[in-house]
């Protein structure tokens, strides 16, 4: 088969990493990828939010799936667009009604009441109700939590420690359009303290696999500090998630969501990513999204065994639910490399040195995020996260080291990352 895939992130390297390894992937084009995507197929230089001509590639290439990697193309229908067309193939993501679950958070707690899947108590408010959203908010118990309703590149939101400062997010997300559109609704929401985790499944809106999990690192700064990112690291398996987490979660989140998506007649053939909590050992659902995750890919990958284009052949074909899942042993760590200054303002085009990795440096992969090719034929920086290190270890204490290890061999100017990822589960490992 030919496949496209959609993206040029960390998350489309590793699944491009993963789709090359497959028997059934005869050819493999990624658009636009990114340095380290040339090196598992072809990069073509495709917007992906250009539809006509997704379709029209696909067409001219004969490209049997296509795989969307961000949430954007979703939410706006490219499965629609592309099902509806002349080409033959399929699409692995949801339809754009369906991608409402992480296009809208309104709709996905809406979805979740119907359901009864457990998450936080909400309330949502608009421009129209504004001053009621600020009574709400006024009687709140601490911390808040703060959500633009729509996509906001992962920064729509804000935990609140303070009743002002609330109030000032909430007149900075309604009146004065911090995130345009996305925050013409805001939701508010009960803080849920625990631990986050996320799993991933893979369904055709009926049946389901569970590919994954893996535990991400939001904050910039050691010890969970600083400014929330878009991701720091993330390692798997998550010790907490026993066979007794995992059957609760199956029972009370992943089935109900599912069936939800068949009553509802949702089209949806694609990932779901939980972004879940773990509130003294219950979990609850913080938010849905429609694809993978990143930094959590490039963890979720390199471990799971099973072929993912067989996944998807499966998923199509309504064999999903007769699929064997298998994991690789041993534990997985992702350490992110960031740009200096991120997630503040951050300068680009850094050169990178990549050197080969060296002897010992075991079951490790480096992962291209913000990287691009300038016109000398150097690797450089081209975003906030930069590099992604995974490696395998025995244990997730093995595993971090051996990917910190590794980044002590890369280099480019303002280059940091976390040294502690991992850190609050060193008494279990």
């Amino acid at each position: 088969m030919n496949i496209l895939l959609l993206g040029n992130g960390g998350r489309e390297h590793a699944l491009a990493w993963k789709i090359k390894q497959s028997y059934h992937c005869d050819n493999l084009f990624i658009a636009p990828g990114n340095p380290g995507t040339a090196e598992c197929g072809t990069n073509v230089m495709l917007d992906i939010l250009d539809f006509e001509s997704i379709k029209q590639f696909s067409i001219d290439n004969k490209i049997s799936i296509v795989v969307v990697g961000p949430e954007e193309p979703l939410v706006k229908g490219i499965y629609d667009y592309l099902t509806n067309s002349e080409w033959n193939g399929f699409v692995v993501g949801p339809s754009k009604e369906a991608a409402q679950l992480e296009g809208s958070k309104a709709f996905s707690k809406k979805f979740m009441q119907r359901h009864q899947i457990p998450t936080a108590a909400y309330a949502e408010f608009t421009k129209d109700n504004f001053e009621d959203g600020k009574q709400y908010i006024q009687q709140h118990s601490l911390p808040i939590v703060l959500k633009a309703d729509g996509l906001a590149a992962g920064k729509g939101v804000v935990i609140a420690a303070t009743h002002e400062e609330a109030l000032q997010v909430f007149e900075e997300m309604i009146i004065n359009k911090q995130f345009g559109d996305a925050s013409s609704k805001v939701v508010i929401e009960q803080f849920l303290p625990g631990i986050e985790v996320s799993v991933f499944v893979l369904t055709n809106g009926k049946d389901y696999q569970i590919i994954g999990h893996a535990k991400d690192y939001k904050r910039i700064g050691e010890g969970d500090t600083g400014l929330n990112t878009g991701g720091m690291g993330c390692v798997t398996p998550v010790p907490f998630m026993n066979d007794a987490f995992m059957h609760e979660v199956e029972e009370t989140i992943i089935k109900p969501t599912v069936n939800g998506l068949y009553k509802e007649e949702l089209i949806y053939n694609g990932f779901i990513f939980f972004g879940l909590i773990n509130v003294e050992g219950k979990p609850f659902v913080i938010e849905y999204n429609c694809r993978m995750g990143d930094p959590e890919t490039e963890v979720v990958m390199p471990r799971l065994y099973t072929d993912i284009v067989g996944l998807f052949a499966a998923m199509d074909n309504g064999t999903l639910e007769d699929v064997n899942i298998a994991y690789n042993d041993g534990c997985f760590a992702t350490v992110m490399a960031v740009s200096g200054g991120y997630p503040g303002s951050y300068e680009k085009n850094k050169v990178i040195t990549i050197p080969p990795l060296s002897e010992g440096s075991g079951e490790a992969i480096v992962f291209h995020a913000g990287t691009k090719q300038d016109e000398a034929g150097n690797i450089v920086t081209n975003g906030g996260r930069v590099l992604a290190v995974t490696s395998q270890g025995n244990t997730l204490t093995a595993a971090v080291n051996q990917s910190k290890k590794i980044l002590e061999q890369i280099s480019f100017e303002g280059m940091y990352y976390r040294r502690d990822i991992g850190y609050e589960f060193s008494k279990l490992i």
